[in-house]
Order: C-alpha cells, then structure tokens, then sequence
C-alpha cells in the first residue's frame, strides 16, 4: 500500500521525473547538476561562443526597441508612472536569464496583466486621488504574485493553471483586447474627463459624452501612426524575414511623434504629453511592501489574479516556441522562474512582468540562441534609463495608446475560435462566456466565470459518464456504438453496454439509474418484437481506468438486480488496477465468476450464445 501511494504521489506531482539524472551518479557530479538544474545559465553558459553571440546580440537590441516603448506604455495601462515599465524591463529581464529554460522568451510587461493589476487596484484606491499608495500596492501585488507562483513550481504544482483551457484563454484574451483597445480612446481621441470604468458600455457611454473633448490633432496624429503600425505588423506577419520591420515601427513612431511634438510646440495644441521622466537605474522598493494593514487582502487577490494570468501566458509562449525548435521547456522550473523575477521585481520598483508573445516572437524571428537576449535587452534599457530619458519627455500620449492597441489586436484569434466552433459545441460556449463576461462584467468576474463553466464542465464528465450500447458489425466479431455505425446488428439475448470512464463514488448511482434504464428499453423493444428477453448483460470496462468501493459496490447490486430477473452480468476486459479491486472485493465470486469474465466481446458473445440458444428454445 505505502509502495503504490509513493508510486501515486510520483506519477501526480513528478511526471517528469526530475530526480533521475541523478542516479547512478558520483557526489561530485550530482552537485553539478544541481547546480544546473536549479540555475539553467550554467547548462549552456560553459559552451556559449561569441557565433551564439552574434545572433543573441541581434535579437536583444531588435527586442529592446520593441521593449522601450511597450514598457512606457503597458505603465499607463496599469495607471503606473511610465518610468515604471522601463523598470520593469530591466531587472526581471536578467533574473529570467539566470533561471529561466526557455531560449526564446523575452521578458518584460504585458498588456494582460497590466490591465488586471490597474484595474483591481483602482476600484479601491483611485491612482489619482494617492499616486504614492497605488504604487505601493502595485509592488506588493507583484510580491504575492511572485511568491504565489514560484509556490506553484516549487510544491509541483503547476497543474492548477490547466484548468484556464484554451478556450478560456482565446476568449478571455480577445474580450481583454478589447477592454484594452477602448481604454486608448482616451489618448487616441485626447478626451480628458474619462470614466475610470472598464467595461465596453461605460467606456462608450463616456466616449460619445464627451465628443466636445475630441482634439482633431491628437484624432489625426493617432489615426496616422496607428495606420502605421498596423501596416507594418502586417508586412511582418505577411513576410516573416521582415520582421524587424514591425519590431522597429514602435520606437520609430515614438521617435518621430516626439520630433514632430516638439518641432511644432504641439502640445500647445491639445496634444497631452509623458512629461519629464526621472533619470537613474531602478530604486529599491523592499520598504514599500504591504505585508498588513487594511490593504492586504487586496494585493493578495490582485497578486493571485494577475499571477495566474501572466504565468499561464509566459508558460504557454515559452512551449510555443520550444516546439519549433523541439527542445523542452520544464514547466515548473518556469513558474520558479517568473516567481522569483517577480519577487525581486517587487523589491526593485517593478511591477507584475512575464514572457510577452509579441516579444518572444520578434526574439525568435531576429534568430535568438540563449537567454543571453534577454541580458542585451536590459542592458539597452539600463544604457536608456541612464542617458537617454530627458528625449521622451516630449513623447505624445497618442503614440503609446496606438502602440498598445497594435499590440493586443495580435490577441483576438478568430480562427481559433472558428476552430473551437467546429471540434466541441461547449468549448465555444465556455469562450464566449469569458469573452462577453470580459468585455460586460469586469475583467476578474469573466475569467472567474469561464473557469467556473470549465469546472463544471469536468464535473459533469465526472459524475455523467458516457455509457453506449455496441452491436455487432456483421462478418465480423467487432463490436461498436450504434450511432457511430449504423450497420451494427443486436445480438438477441444480449445486451451489451460499454461504460467509457473510471467508476467512482461520483457516478455509480447515475451509472444504476441509467444501465436499468437501458435494460428497461431493450425488454420493452423485444416485448414489441415478440423477441427473446434479455439473458446477459455485457459491461465492457475497457475504458475503465479505475474503480473504488462504490464502484464495486455497483456492480454487486447490478449482478443482484439482474439474478431476480434470470439474466446474468457479464464483464469484459476489466484492467489492472480495476481486475485487482474486483479481485479483492469478490470473496464468495459474486461478480467475478469464471464463467462471467472475458477478454473481448466478441469472445464473450461466442463462448455465451449456445446457453442463450438452449434458454429460448426450452421456453419456447
């Protein structure tokens, strides 16, 4: 019992079995290679050449001109200073380096999670009412969503983010893009009394209230930059090799609104403005963290909320590009990973940061070899946060809002929505439920909603398992559904049911209810036919992968029910672990008789017929 609990405990929270390169080995190699394991740098680091540095080098200033502008931006989105996501493109960068085991992501702040954090934290502390305080509770959440996360990774257990499945993702991202997109109609149209809401019809209401607000200015100088980053983020998706194209046109579009912000006086004009941004590295942050006080429960939530998000996101790029270049990405070293970024981040003026697709994606096409990008990116930025920040203070507010809604337009995937509609029905429901419950509700409440459906939806697989009726298909002994295969035949006398999932406390009185139900419609339907009566009744448990004490119980008290009435039950290939339980549960062989267990149906059928044969004709 001890040995299959420990065999249990592995396969759930060591599937990768991480320990065995291990075994077998001297002392002195297993402390390399937990050197190695625990920091991954030093897996390749030893071999790293200045041919790797060529191509790393590349793609770390291609990902830095994308990282600059999106850092200013993604900031604002979550009501931070925009110094802040410079910040936050420095430090977590590097740390991911150390830590981190995938080749391709690049780190920094994400839309996502910037619209989760800022919006959380303003329904209970307006940033413009106490900018100090909401800085503070920006950094403590990103502390519990670090902590939170690299918990997950160190206690193995990173399976708990798998229930946001893929459609809960495709219909969350896409309603947040849209959340995100109508929050930058406040800098795109110039309007300066906006709601603080961020649902779509106060968004709106508060676009259409206030149209004497619009500035045809900034209207104009919106709608041409973002006429231009639409266009090259085409060209890229269009012509992969040109990808620096899209990758370039942020920080050229922040270049030269700025030059033509300053060139023309235009924020005279009704042109709103970043301002001056303080110069210097990233200050320390550890003495501006809420460990207590009336605001804990807030940046828990909100670093629990955010922390999910983001680490679901920077797992699933980080897999998505180590299948294109068929290497392994281990899933909880990566949530060690984020975490720890996050929690160092936290104590370094930086707020909640992950692998960013868009990035990641520029990083992989600019031919990225190792995480070294990921250190020429911060150190581009640091070369910036050093020197070049008095050169932004004219930069338009404009320009970022077009920056982000070219970036999150990337999120609403139609054909993978279009896909769901076609594979699973309820799939698709689930999406829609987190997209409208997004775009209507509130950002937490709709990805609470769709992951509550999700859970439903299991518990319903669990406890309304698939129970079908096979029939023979004829000249051969195969037997299978009858609404899969309209040319399968009945057998008279038999009855013959498949249960497709494991039998358990959850399930065993649905699963009564419903093979009396189908025994109840095959005596009527022979009644009708003047036919012979039900004999046998054949479980094949094939797909039953487990079965507990209920589960047994079920089939004593089918076995039961089946002898008042003069038939018998029948099982077939019950496996392992199911064999072994009936096994020890059937001490008198009241279910596992010799003769009432076989291999296939098809043997069953055989070996049973004759004793049907005999029964119709001595009633006849």
């Amino acid at each position: 019992t001890i040995q299959k609990l420990k065999s249990r405990l592995k396969e759930t929270f060591f599937p990768d079995d991480p320990l065995r390169q291990f075994k077998g080995q001297p002392l002195g190699k297993k402390w390399i290679l937990a050197a190695q394991y625990s920091f991954p740098i030093l897996q390749w680091g030893p071999n790293y050449s200045f041919n790797l540095f060529k191509s790393d080098i590349v793609s770390g200033l291609t990902i830095a001109s994308l990282a600059i502008p999106q850092g200013i931006s993604y900031a604002k989105l979550a009501s931070l200073p925009p110094i802040v996501g410079l910040y936050s493109s420095f430090v977590p960068p590097l740390v991911y380096a150390v830590l981190g085991s995938s080749r391709d992501l690049a780190v920094g702040p994400v839309s996502i999670a910037s619209l989760i954090l800022g919006s959380m934290l303003k329904q209970e502390v307006p940033p413009t009412n106490d900018p100090l305080l909401f800085l503070q509770l920006a950094f403590s959440s990103t502390f519990f969503a670090g902590l939170f996360q690299a918990s997950l990774g160190f206690l193995r257990l990173g399976f708990i983010i798998d229930f946001l499945s893929k459609a809960t993702l495709i219909g969350f991202m896409a309603g947040a893009a849209i959340i995100v997109s109508l929050q930058q109609l406040k800098s795109l149209l110039g309007i300066t009394h906006f709601t603080k809401q961020m649902e779509l019809v106060p968004v709106l209401s508060s676009v259409f209230h206030n149209t004497k607000e619009w500035s045809w200015q900034t209207v104009l100088m919106g709608f041409c930059f973002l006429v231009f980053l639409l266009l090259a983020r085409h060209v890229s998706m269009k012509k992969p090799k040109l990808f620096w194209v899209s990758a370039g046109a942020p920080l050229a579009s922040v270049i030269l609104s700025t030059i033509l912000v300053f060139a023309f006086k235009a924020q005279r004009h009704g042109i709103s403005v970043i301002g001056k941004l303080q110069e210097g590295l990233n200050p320390p942050s550890w003495n501006m963290l809420h460990s207590h006080g009336s605001y804990l429960g807030l940046v828990v939530k909100t670093g629990l909320v955010t922390g999910i998000i983001s680490l679901a996101e920077g797992i699933a790029v980080g897999r998505t590009f180590a299948a294109l270049k068929n290497y392994q990405v281990d899933g909880n070293k990566e949530m060690m990973a984020i975490g720890l970024m996050n929690v160092i981040g936290s104590s370094t003026s930086c707020y909640v940061t992950t692998g960013a697709f868009s990035r990641s994606a520029v990083n992989h096409n600019a031919g990225a070899k190792t995480a070294v990008s990921n250190i020429i990116m911060p150190v581009t930025v640091m070369v910036t946060l050093l020197f070049l920040m008095p050169l932004f203070q004219y930069t338009p507010n404009v320009v970022l809002g077009a920056i982000i809604v070219t970036a999150v337009i990337g999120l609403i995937d139609i054909p993978a929505a279009c896909q769901i509609w076609r594979i699973d029905k309820f799939d698709f429901v689930v999406m829609l439920c987190a997209f409208f419950g997004v775009t209507f509700v509130s950002v937490q409440d709709g990805l609470a909603i769709a992951v509550g459906i999700s859970i439903f939806k299991i518990l319903l697989q669990v406890t309304r398992p698939k129970t079908v009726v096979l029939g023979d298909i004829p000249g051969t002994d195969i037997f299978r559904n009858f609404h899969h295969y309209k040319e399968a035949m009945r057998i008279p006398g038999f009855l013959i049911l498949s249960i497709e999932a494991p039998i358990n406390f959850a399930n065993t009185t649905y699963l009564k209810v419903r093979i009396l139900r189908w025994i109840d419609e095959y005596e009527t339907e022979e009644d009708t036919k003047r036919q012979s009566s039900i004999h046998f009744l054949i479980l094949d448990l094939s797909a039953v992968s487990s079965i507990d004490t209920s589960g047994v119980s079920l089939l004593k008290d089918l076995k039961k029910a089946l002898e008042n009435t003069g038939a018998e039950l029948v099982l077939v290939n019950p496996v392992g672990e199911v064999l072994e339980k009936l096994q020890r549960a059937d001490d008198v062989r009241d279910v596992m008789s010799p003769d009432a267990l076989y291999l296939t149906v098809g043997e069953a059928v055989a070996a049973l017929s004759s004793t049907v044969k005999g029964r119709s004709s001595s009633h006849v």
